[in-house]
């Protein structure tokens, strides 16, 4: 059997098996749209643009998505109950040795789950993905303190200037979040090569993204294979209202980097109007996950 074969084999059965484990938990999977009327609000992702019917004369600008999310959410506010996909997404300005325009990704949602349930899931998952070693969790609190003797959360902005400029790393940034992590990139993420399964959990809530906060964190954790992030989650905000707090937000801070920006997407938010049922979710990079169970 060629590499090749034997590498498209391995994959397929990879998804066979991601599918598998959904399907014995009642896990729906389900498909939306990829072409989005209005681009992504996230401050470090931008969306890539589309024009579509030009030859119609009927031309609409769209853009494709950069993770399934929201259309997902949409239909657990409308009672969809938990919910899976497996789709192909795309992000402009993200190329190099881990990141791609285009990859594959697997977002799941579980109703009724806090953050720390979705871990324990993760990590069955892992299992039956063949990934049995022992899975270590930790606060990012936690790691800042054990790996760089560093109190992230109780460290102000002058303070985190401070650090970058000991470890000469550039202390040039506006927002205490992009700080954060940097020293996160530098310090912490080279002491989790050596973790075969690392979850880091509770961010700092400047970086909440759509998590939930809890005083000084966020609801919010990541997974690490041998150092690789391969998985973002977080424990859901629920109201109309903080989506759009959210999404202003970050509308605001890219006008602040001459990012490209565009209008809230109402229509979302009006799908929202009744809430999101209390659920987590997380996205993972197939791609990435592939790559390291096939080490």
């Amino acid at each position: 059997m060629s590499n090749l074969k034997e590498k498209l084999l391995n994959h397929q059965n990879l998804i066979r098996n991601i599918r598998s484990f959904f399907y014995s938990r009642n896990v729906v999977e389900v498909v939306t749209p990829s072409l989005l009327t209005t681009p992504t609000t996230d401050v470090y992702i931008d969306s890539i643009e589309v024009s579509v019917n030009q030859a119609l004369s009927k031309s609409s600008k769209f853009y494709l998505h950069t993770s399934p999310e929201l259309e997902m959410k949409r239909l657990l506010s409308k009672g969809s109950g938990d919910i899976f996909q497996i789709c192909q997404v795309f992000r402009d300005n993200e190329f190099g040795r881990i990141n791609s325009n285009e990859f594959t990704m697997l977002e799941f949602y579980r109703v009724g789950f806090d953050m720390q349930q979705l871990i324990e899931e993760l990590k069955e998952l892992l299992i039956a993905l063949g990934k049995d070693g022992k899975a270590e969790k930790m606060s990012y609190a936690q790691a800042f303190f054990d790996f760089a003797g560093i109190d992230i959360l109780n460290s102000d902005f002058e303070a985190l200037k401070i650090i970058l400029e000991s470890h000469d790393l550039s202390s040039d940034y506006e927002w205490i979040e992009d700080m954060q992590m940097v020293l996160f990139v530098h310090l912490v993420e080279p002491k989790l090569k050596s973790i075969p399964v690392c979850f880091i959990y509770d961010f700092p809530w400047q970086q909440a993204a759509l998590a939930q906060i809890d005083g000084p964190v966020a609801h919010r954790f990541e997974m690490y294979i041998n150092g690789t992030e391969i998985a973002n989650g977080y424990q859901e905000i629920q109201t109309s209202n903080e989506y759009r707090d959210r999404f202003q937000t970050e509308i605001n801070k890219r006008k602040s980097l001459s990012k490209f920006t565009d209008f809230l997407d109402e229509d979302f938010l009006d799908d929202l109007k009744d809430g999101l049922p209390a659920c987590s979710g997380v996205a993972i990079g197939i791609d990435r996950l592939f790559a390291s169970l096939s080490l």
